[in-house]
């Protein structure tokens, strides 16, 4: 199983014994990114926001940043907001990062969990499914073919139209990022594409039957076990122990999903609400090492096996020295439980 880490670069408490500048921020997300590569990490993914108090709204340049003071782990983003996006400098974008990091780079795509960027790039909130499906379609054909004929709703045609540069991946990893809707989860098996689940609340095992959709899905379109690839971006933080874990996670995690759930008319956020969601059947991950080992396995075995696991740890706003001993717990003290064989 792949282990790493996903970052909307994100300051979202107010806190202001807290805050730091932006550039102060950046820098840290960076020395973050090196300490995951050189803990072993596999995978380092940045989110898109165009939000107060995220700093990802050019991801890319963030991960072209992290390419060049990094040997191994793959870049990616957590996710591509396609739908607000040109697929052809999605791609031009994407290409580049790959020729930069030596051929390690890969995107998830999605819809995004907010909707700034639909007012933003001027694109209407009522088209939000067809424009994804349109420009995913675009996306792959770019992607597959150096030369580009396609028409369709939201876009000028291409004729025959090359797209340059080239990955030097043949073909560049791409995953469809996915929340709860079934369509979703089809459409991907459909398409063959690995499947990224974003799992914030709730407990895990609840998305098998989704997770039986793709699967399904992928099969009927001929799809082998290989190509259906499962992965899972879940909250979490690891400390030395449990108690530590939680007390450090918890006050920046209840003031984001305080925020968070204004919006959304959600209940505030209270201890013995996150106390549960980090309980055996919960979706977070926080806790000690071995304790968040032994509830990846388990939720690995409740979805029928899962290739990937992403830790999103930073909206809880714990300090920057603590994330860096998470992500080295994460390398030294999780990672060889999970590679362990059986």
């Amino acid at each position: 199983m792949e282990i790493g880490i996903d970052s909307f670069a994100a300051m979202m408490s107010g806190n202001a014994s807290r805050t730091i500048s932006d550039s102060d921020a950046l820098a840290q997300l960076l020395a973050r990114i090196e300490h995951a590569d050189r803990s072993d990490l596999d995978i380092f993914g940045i989110g898109e926001h165009h939000r107060k108090g995220f700093l990802d709204s050019a991801p890319t340049l963030i991960l072209a940043a992290a390419a060049v003071r990094t040997q191994r782990i793959r870049l990616t983003s957590a996710v591509t907001v396609l739908s607000a996006a040109d697929p052809v400098r999605v791609y031009q974008n994407f290409a580049t990062l790959d020729l930069i990091s030596g051929g390690r780079a890969e995107m998830v795509v999605g819809r995004g969990s907010f909707i700034e960027a639909f007012p933003l790039f001027g694109y209407r909130l009522e088209d939000y499914d067809a424009l994804f499906a349109e420009k995913l379609e675009l996306l792959l054909q770019i992607r597959d073919y150096e030369f580009v004929t396609w028409s369709g709703k939201f876009r000028a045609p291409l004729k025959h139209q090359p797209v340059y540069p080239r990955s030097l991946q043949t073909p560049m990893p791409i995953w469809l990022g996915v929340g709860g809707t079934p369509e979703s989860f089809i459409r991907a098996g459909t398409l063959g594409l690995p499947l990224m689940v974003a799992v914030i609340g709730g407990e895990t095992h609840q998305f098998r039957p989704l997770i039986d959709l793709y699967r399904k899905a992928g099969e009927q379109a001929g799809y082998g076990p290989e190509q259906l690839k499962v992965g899972l971006h879940s909250l979490g933080y690891v400390a030395n122990t449990t108690q530590e874990a939680m007390d450090d996670f918890y006050p920046g995690y209840a003031e984001a999903m305080t925020r968070v759930g204004k919006e959304r008319g959600w209940a505030p956020m209270t201890r013995a609400r996150f106390e549960a969601q980090t309980g055996p059947r919960g979706a977070l991950l926080v806790g000690s090492a071995e304790e968040v080992a032994a509830k990846i396995l388990r939720h690995s075995e409740a979805l029928g096996g899962i290739t990937r696991l992403t830790f999103q740890m930073d909206t809880a706003e714990v300090p920057h020295e603590k994330l860096m001993q998470s992500i080295e717990l994460i390398g030294s003290r999780i990672k060889p439980i999970l590679s362990a064989p059986g």
